[in-house]
């Protein structure tokens, strides 16, 4: 995996469940709070069409992404192999 992005608030309970599964496995990630990022949570939207958070992006080696919508961690674990 090149890269992982999360959009989350800080209010969000599951973005913090998120958050603690990547850092416990050791896995670097990128977090934009769209709570107070105008832009990114306008990039989140067009990405899902929607506005509910955790949204976790995983950019492939070829660019391709791959978008979980809340923290669904058997499909986060399976895209990650673990």
């Amino acid at each position: 995996m090149a890269k992982v992005n999360i959009y989350s608030t800080p209010t969000c309970t599951f973005c913090v469940m998120a958050k603690e599964f990547f850092s416990n496995n050791e896995i670097e990630f990128e977090e934009f709070d769209v709570a107070v990022d105008e832009e990114k949570r306008k990039e989140m939207i067009e990405k899902t069409g929607q506005m509910g958070v955790p949204v976790i992006v995983f950019i492939k080696e070829d660019g391709s992404e791959e978008v979980v919508i809340g923290f669904d961690e058997a499909k986060v674990k399976e895209i990650l192999g673990l």
